[in-house]
């Protein structure tokens, strides 16, 4: 089943040439979410050759713009397509003005169904399940208000084997106790243990998206054991100054935190433009937290169950 990550855009504060502005897809088999939406996301979202047949949830780190200009052409774009089926986003405090404000100008009622949802938590909260995936939210410390979002597969039942079925002869009744993890009681009071019943599942893979942030040690609760782990990199460590000011993470900042939450797998992004390749980002990540990968725009990563280890495609077959 797929659990995968598209990064659309890793560029901090505007594009570059090679970059884009923040936005990322959560791809499932049966749900999509887009977190984040900088300038010029539907552009790459074509050229990732992901649509949003899909995605009935945006998740809105905060409003400071690259992290948002890019929707309201991409719900004029979604309506023009005749998209009918209905989109919520979630989001700091103020976002529904602003977006409605410049949907007006544009004279051309949406034609599906758009939803606000504000939230600013003070902790782990848990929002509305979005399809098959719990999501939650968090605090981050930047400038403005900031949340980080965490998404998780909603946990499986255990599989009862059809052989121990015909075997012990047990009835319908008793099958979603078994999967729940009651043993079974034959007639004659023989008690056959559930682990002997049943096959557990894989266990739930998870997603945190850490956007702008600075470093500070609560954070790593939050996304205890995650899978995988975005964060921004804004600054090397010579910077760490103008990172602290300016309300952002070194790449050894993100590092940090990845270890203290024993993450598997570390991404960086969201770079400031002074940097023209994240190979320092990657090498200085993986000085503290060797799992480290710096992403480039439209990188894929997939978390693979059972085995639960990722997987990065090169950016060649990002692009097809």
């Amino acid at each position: 089943m797929r659990f995968e990550l598209i990064l659309l855009g890793t560029s901090g504060g505007a594009p570059t040439p090679d970059r884009n502005c923040s936005a990322a897809v959560l791809r499932t088999d049966t749900t999509d979410v887009l977190i984040d939406c900088g300038e010029n996301t539907q552009r790459q979202l074509l050229k990732a050759g992901l649509g949003m047949g899909k995605v009935s949830h945006i998740l809105i780190t905060h409003l400071h713009g690259d992290h948002y200009f890019g929707l309201p052409p991409l719900l004029s774009s979604l309506s023009m397509q005749g998209r009918t089926k209905p989109l919520s986003i979630t989001s700091p405090l103020h976002l529904r003005p602003r977006l409605e404000a410049l949907l007006e100008l544009d004279q051309y009622p949406l034609k599906f169904p758009l939803s606000f949802h504000t939230v600013h938590p003070d902790g782990l909260v848990q929002l509305p399940n979005i399809g098959q995936l719990e999501a939650f939210a968090f605090p981050l410390q930047h400038r403005i208000e900031t949340n980080g979002y965490l998404l998780r597969e909603r946990p499986r039942e255990a599989n009862i084997s059809k052989e121990a079925i015909a075997e012990h002869g047990i009835p319908w009744p008793e099958i979603k106790k078994i999967k729940n993890g009651a043993d079974y009681v034959l007639p004659d009071g023989t008690v056959i243990p559930n682990a002997q019943l049943v096959t557990q599942p894989a266990r739930s893979r998870s997603y945190a998206h850490c956007s702008d942030t600075v470093f500070f040690p609560e954070l790593a609760g939050y996304v205890r054991g995650v899978d995988l782990l975005y964060h921004e990199a804004t600054f090397l460590e010579d910077m760490a100054e103008d990172a602290a000011q300016k309300g952002h993470s070194t790449a050894k900042d993100a590092a940090r935190t990845a270890l203290a939450a024993e993450a598997k797998q570390l991404v960086l992004g969201h770079y400031s433009t002074r940097y023209e390749s994240s190979a320092g980002h990657e090498a200085e990540a993986r000085t503290v937290f060797p799992n480290t990968v710096a992403a480039d725009d439209l990188y894929r990563f997939s978390v693979l169950p059972q085995r639960r280890h990722w997987s990065e495609l090169p950016r060649m077959f990002a692009l097809q």
